[in-house]
């Protein structure tokens, strides 16, 4: 078959760049915005590399571009077109869309041409119908919703019910309804509101947000007396002057803040329920800081609030918290409260709640109120006609709330919440009725069929309008539950999945349904943004099926995202969602959601709790994932290869020479046994920047590998073979990698992909023995030729470099013996003296240590250096980018090309503290070469096009 672009060269730098930008949370009109799921893909991303998969390679067409130069021409016109189709600001852009999909058209009627006697040609090659995409794995649907964009009909599975109904709320539902009219009565009123996207779903999108209000109008009718506005009385202005000016005005109410509250273990205060409060701050913005006081009377408290920094600061910011964990003070006589005491008391069913704070609305922003009886009562005394009473799922690593007694979903919300949760349902329910009757004034025709039945009429309309605000509903459980605390930096709601875990939190916020915060009004706000933009063209199709068992895949483009082995466990953490979309929806979809949870036996992730023991969960693993890759290389398209989203890091190590990862090896495993070799493998962004410059544990980067069956053919080789192979062709790979600026954190386990790449090209590799090399086995010999492919790196480096470098993996920065310093030295034909000279060195009784980049001189300058060495460019370079990128920008251009070298150093100094566990130096690293694109940019402006640009940094900027 023809090589794809994918299979041959992507624009790494372009990419990745797009993909750090998306992952802002201010992106606006991201699917995120429809629900939370975890672990998301970029959305730039997926775009790119089902457009290389669709795509010839310049070189699978040489009648046509006959020489490495015109196929490299070529190239890079298809590089500059993926570089506009990944910019988020082109998602919905349809002359960039348009040629995209024409040049995805012109591949494949290329290809149609050439199979036109091929036996299935009707089947598999009609150069009037582009093939189908499949993703096995939905997810949140980034890959069924982009090859949407790219003009391919998409089809999205999952065993989750979650996943599956978000992704019919973004491939399946908007095709169906396209260019139709809205059919609430103030539709002709309405305008439209964003005029510079599509026409795609817009007029759905504007019934949802119009039958939105409804509901929220109608639900404030029945419940608006729990949330009532609160009076600014004279009496509470008398110790506050900011609040005078209010005085006599009724605010809103935005927040309610909370601390659970937990029977005090000293027995002389027997009676008294103390607070476990993390913090009493409630706002720490400059100039607007804001603080609960706690008043003690004897056996009794309340809060005060208080404006301005706290004198106390220390103990304020606090609260009752001691220490990381479940470990607490009691309030009252300051008894130690721990973490197994909470417990306990949790699970007798004696944890309570007490209002600490509350947050109303002002003309100027937010305004800070102490508590009173008659709010707390309100709240507290609310009784819900319906509660989910599904148990929280066993998961000893990511679900903490069980813990401390609160072992049903019912638990993590406050009377009031599920009293809002279930009218808010209810009305949800009841405004079909409403949406069919006005789809039918308007004159939309009705077929009797509803959405299950693909029915496209007025009775399938007012269903779809219900599941976006059923998906709205459970969307913001996210922000109105108990496990939502307060931001006192950004004075707002945190939302509960900030992490894949349910986690115990001890004081939190409860919002106003109605109020300009955390509202219900203001996540449909949010959907509807995204909805407008969704493609209305070709259709979707979303489904629940195991993978292991599906057969769409038959003849279809494939992309997905697996499960990382036991990184997420979705299943469990969406029976949060679950609940109430549930309620809301199983009259729309009985059969998707007949289920009380959702289903978790037959989830393809290694959780030792559900299978017993750690082996028979990898077992389960392995098994079932190399059925997945076994289906999915039989019944893909042969004419396009497969590719597969990978993100788990290495992090078992044996020893230094030993280092391979469980997920990994089970992964990779599952791959080989079911037929597939990996003919590329690319590291896409999948993170911010800024984490990778705090973590050196982050992994920044997905590892998308591109596969195709394994021909029948395939040779044999020995271990002498393969490493052979590795050693030839892994330099290469490697200088690819660091050209397109791959983070150091990232370097190791993006290797992995060119070294599986020749490993996967045998049909087995044998030992000395005659036995068939193992995955484990093949790793180790990946990392270990990794390591010699940087240590020959060294061989651009000065003597003295090379001498730093060798004393640095010895001794790091710390001191060591004078005697083994200058024998170092002398076999690199150099001195210590020279090195103490060079500036990079201190000597003194006996004793010789590097200078770390805080102690060289703020005024060096490396014009006038006469001994300028790569190590001291790298380490000037760690200590000028604490000023920021401008002032390394500076430097680099003073540098001009000796500055060549030092992004390969940095490499090569991250991999020493990685292995010695210096993680301090290794973020100083790893963010020196992350920043590396920007420091070159800022150089060149602050020289001029005259400044040096080195080959790797001519290359970069061509990518």
């Amino acid at each position: 078959m023809k090589k794809k672009l994918i299979e041959v060269a992507m624009p790494l730098v372009a990419i990745n760049k797009a993909c750090v930008k998306e992952a802002s949370p201010f992106t606006p009109r991201h699917p995120r915005s429809l629900h939370v799921w975890w672990a998301r893909r970029r959305l730039a991303a997926a775009r790119a590399v089902i457009f290389g998969q669709m795509v010839d390679d310049p070189s699978a067409h040489p009648n046509q571009f006959p020489t490495e130069e015109s196929q490299e021409q070529e190239r890079q016109r298809l590089f500059r077109l993926i570089e506009e189709l990944v910019k988020w600001e082109n998602t919905t852009n349809k002359m960039v869309l348009s040629q995209a999909q024409d040049e995805i058209w012109k591949s494949w009627r290329t290809t149609c041409a050439e199979n036109k006697n091929h036996p299935q040609a009707a089947e598999l090659f009609n150069p009037d119908k582009l093939p189908a995409f499949h993703d096995p794995f939905a997810g949140g649907g980034a890959f069924p919703l982009e090859a949407q964009r790219l003009g391919l009909e998409a089809y999205a599975s999952d065993l989750n019910p979650v996943a599956v109904l978000i992704n019919k709320a973004m491939i399946e539902i908007p095709p169906k309804f396209a260019g139709q009219s809205s059919v609430n009565p103030e539709a002709p009123s309405m305008g439209n509101v964003f005029a510079d996207v599509p026409q795609g779903a817009r007029r759905l999108a504007e019934d949802v947000r119009y039958y939105a209000k409804w509901v929220r109008d109608e639900a404030e009718k029945r419940i608006g007396h729990l949330y009532s506005k609160i009076e600014i009385t004279t009496k509470m202005s008398t110790s506050r002057p900011d609040l005078k000016p209010l005085v006599g005005q009724k605010l809103i109410v935005n927040t309610w803040l909370w601390a659970r509250t937990v029977k005090s273990p000293n027995p002389a205060f027997a009676n008294a329920h103390v607070p476990l409060a993390s913090t009493f701050m409630l706002s720490t913005k400059k100039s607007k800081e804001a603080y609960v006081e706690p008043l003690i009377d004897g056996e009794k408290y309340r809060f005060t609030v208080k404006i301005g920094k706290p004198k106390d600061n220390q103990t304020i910011a606090n609260g009752t918290k001691v220490g990381r964990g479940g470990h607490f003070r009691c309030l009252l006589t300051g008894t130690p409260i721990s973490v197994d005491y909470i417990r306990e008391q949790g699970k007798a069913g004696r944890l309570g709640a007490r209002l600490i704070a509350i947050v109303a609305e002002g003309k100027s922003g937010r305004v800070y109120i102490e508590p009173n009886l008659e709010s707390e009562e309100t709240a507290l005394g609310a009784s819900p006609t319906w509660v989910p009473e599904l148990n929280i799922n066993h998961n000893p690593r990511d679900i903490r709330p069980q813990l401390y007694g609160l072992t049903k979903y019912s638990d993590l919300f406050t009377p009031r919440q599920l009293v809002s949760l279930t009218t808010f349902s209810d009305l949800i329910r009841d405004v079909h009725q409403l949406i069919l009757r006005d789809a039918l004034e308007s004159g939309m025709s009705d077929d009797g069929k509803p959405l299950r039945e693909n029915g496209m009429g007025a009775t399938a309309y007012a269903e779809a309008v219900r599941v976006y605000l059923s998906l709205a509903l459970s969307r913001w459980t996210d922000l109105f539950c108990t496990l939502s605390a307060w931001n006192t930096t950004n004075q707002n709601i945190k939302n509960l999945f900030s992490r894949h875990a349910i986690p115990m939190v001890w004081d939190y916020a409860e919002s106003n349904p109605f109020g300009n915060g955390a509202s219900f009004s203001s996540t449909i706000e949010t959907i509807y943004k995204l909805s407008v933009s969704l493609p209305s063209t070709p259709d979707g199709h979303s489904s629940q099926l195991d993978a292991r068992l599906q057969s769409i895949s038959a003849n279809k483009v494939v992309s997905t995202d697996p499960p990382y082995y036991d990184n997420i466990c979705y299943a469990d953490l969406s029976d949060f969602f679950y609940v109430w979309l549930r309620r809301s929806l199983k009259s729309i979809y009985p059969d998707l959601l007949t289920t009380m949870a959702v289903p978790k036996a037959e989830e393809l992730v290694a959780t030792p709790y559900r299978h017993g023991d750690k082996e028979k969960a990898e077992t389960f693993f392995l098994d079932g994932m190399t059925q997945v890759m076994k289906r999915l290389a039989e019944q893909a398209h042969p004419d396009f290869p497969v590719t597969i989203y990978y993100a788990f890091r290495q992090s078992e190590s044996k020893d230094d020479s030993d280092t391979a990862s469980t997920g990994w090896e089970t992964f990779l495993d599952a791959v080989i046994h079911a037929g597939f070799s990996i003919s590329g493998t690319w590291p896409m962004r999948t993170e911010r920047t800024e984490a990778l410059k705090k973590n050196t544990n982050a992994l920044a980067s997905s590892i998308i590998l591109v596969c195709r069956p394994r021909p029948q053919d395939s040779p044999a080789a020995t271990r002498r073979d393969f490493l052979n192979a590795l050693k030839r062709e892994l330099p290469k790979a490697l200088a690819y990698l660091q050209r397109g600026n791959i983070a150091p954190v990232d370097l190791q386990q993006s290797a992995i992909g060119p070294g599986m790449a020749v490993f996967t090209r045998y049909a087995k590799v044998l030992d000395a023995e005659g036995n068939e090399m193992r995955v484990h086995d093949a790793l180790v010999l990946i990392n270990q030729t990794l390591d010699e492919v940087l240590a020959e790196q060294e061989g651009d480096l000065d003597a003295d470099s090379r001498w730093a470098l060798s004393w640095f993996e010895h001794c790091g920065f710390a001191e060591g013996e004078y005697g083994v310093a200058e024998t170092l030295s002398k076999a690199k034909n150099i001195s210590v003296d020279g090195m103490v000279e060079a500036g990079i060195a201190a000597s003194k009784a006996g004793k010789v240590r590097l200078l770390k980049p805080d102690e060289l001189p703020d005024d060096w300058d490396p014009t006038a250096d006469s001994r300028l060495t790569v190590w001291e460019t790298v380490h000037h370079l760690v200590r000028v980018l604490e000023e920021g990128e401008i002032a390394a920008g500076e430097l680099v251009r003073k540098l001009g090309s000796k500055a060549e070298t030092a992004r390969e150093l940095a490499y090569r100094l991250y991999t020493v503290c990685e292995r010695k566990k210096w993680a301090q130096e290794a973020l100083a690293y790893n963010s020196l070469v992350q920043s590396w694109p920007e420091i070159i940019k800022l150089a060149r402006q602050a020289g001029g096009r005259q400044t040096a640009i080195t080959e790797q940094d001519a290359l970069f900027e061509q990518e």
